[in-house]
C-alpha cells in the first residue's frame, strides 16, 4: 500500500507565486504521508501568448520548478510528478511536458503531450494549443516501486487507444494532470476518467487546475483519484487544495485476472 496526493491550484502568469503555492501544498501532502505527489497541467505558468511565455520560461534543466522540486524530492525521499510545465526545447519551440522525479532527486522520465487541444466549443470559445506548443510523439511508461505508471496530459484522455496500449504494456496507474475547461468539464470530466479507469482496470490520478485564470480562461477543477473499478476514492471540487488516498497496487491485477479483457484483443 502507498499514498497518493493530487494538488489542485489556480495557476497564474506569475511563476514565482505559483511555485510558492505549490510547494506549500506539496509540504502539506508530505505531512499527510503521501509517497507520490502530483501537480496539475501547466503548474508553473498558465497558458498565455507565445511571445509572453517565451520571455518567461526556460529549458528543462534551467526551470525553477524543476530545480526546486529536485531538492524537495531528494530531501523528503518522495516521488513527484510535475504534472506539466511549459518548457523550451529551442529558442522558439515550447512543449507541454510532464516530468517525473524520483526520491534521489533525478528526472526518472518525462512525457511531452501528444494530443493538442485544438477545438471550437462555440463562437466565443476556441483553443489552438498547436499554435503554442509542439506535440510529442511518444507514449511513456515509468516504473514506480508499486508498479508501472502510464503518463498522459489532459486532452489525451479523449484518446482511449493511448490508454489501452499503456495498460497492455503493464501500466496499472495512469497520471492525467489537467487544465480541463469549465465548459466541457461539467459534461465530460468524470465520465471520461471513470471510463479510462474501468476499461483498463487502472488507477487514475488526475490533479487539475481550477477557477478563473489571469488570461480569463476558466478551468473545471474536481481533481480525482479513481480506483481500477471506477470508484472515486477522493475528489476536491472547485477550491484549491490537496486530496490524499491510500492505494492498493494489487487491485488492478486482481480485477484484470477476473475479467481478462486486456488479453482478448
Amino acid at each position: 500500500m502507498f499514498k497518493v496526493s493530487c494538488i489542485q491550484v489556480c495557476s497564474s502568469d506569475n511563476i514565482e507565486e505559483n511555485l510558492t503555492k505549490i510547494i506549500d501544498f506539496t509540504n502539506q501532502s508530505i505531512s499527510e504521508g503521501a509517497d507520490f505527489i502530483l501537480t496539475p497541467e501547466v503548474s508553473s505558468i498558465f497558458f498565455s501568448e507565445k511571445s509572453d511565455l517565451l520571455s518567461k520560461i526556460t529549458l528543462m534543466e534551467d526551470d525553477i520548478f524543476v530545480k526546486n522540486f529536485i531538492e524537495i524530492s531528494k530531501k523528503n525521499k518522495k516521488w513527484i510528478l510535475l504534472g506539466s510545465l511549459l518548457i523550451k526545447i529551442s529558442n522558439n519551440i515550447i512543449v507541454n511536458r510532464s516530468i517525473l522525479l524520483n526520491p534521489d532527486g533525478k528526472i526518472e522520465e518525462y512525457y511531452d503531450k501528444i494530443h493538442m487541444f485544438d477545438v471550437i466549443l462555440s463562437n466565443k470559445e476556441n483553443y489552438t494549443e498547436s499554435s503554442l506548443t509542439k506535440a510529442g510523439d511518444k507514449t511513456k511508461i515509468a516504473i514506480l516501486p508499486w508498479g508501472k505508471l502510464g503518463m498522459s496530459i489532459c486532452y489525451d484522455m479523449r484518446f482511449p487507444t493511448m490508454f489501452r496500449n499503456m495498460a497492455k504494456e503493464g501500466a496499472s496507474f495512469i497520471s492525467v494532470p489537467s487544465a480541463f475547461t469549465f465548459t466541457t468539464g461539467a459534461k465530460h470530466w468524470h465520465t471520461l476518467l471513470k471510463a479510462r479507469a474501468i476499461e483498463n482496470f487502472s488507477y487514475i490520478f488526475a490533479p487539475a487546475q481550477t477557477g478563473t485564470h489571469s488570461n480569463g480562461r476558466k478551468t473545471f477543477g474536481h481533481s480525482l483519484i479513481i480506483s481500477p473499478d471506477g470508484k472515486i476514492l477522493n475528489e476536491i471540487k472547485e477550491e484549491e487544495g490537496i486530496i490524499v488516498s491510500e492505494i492498493d497496487p494489487k487491485l488492478a491485477f486482481e480485477l484484470r485476472k477476473k475479467i481478462p479483457s486486456l488479453n482478448s484483443e
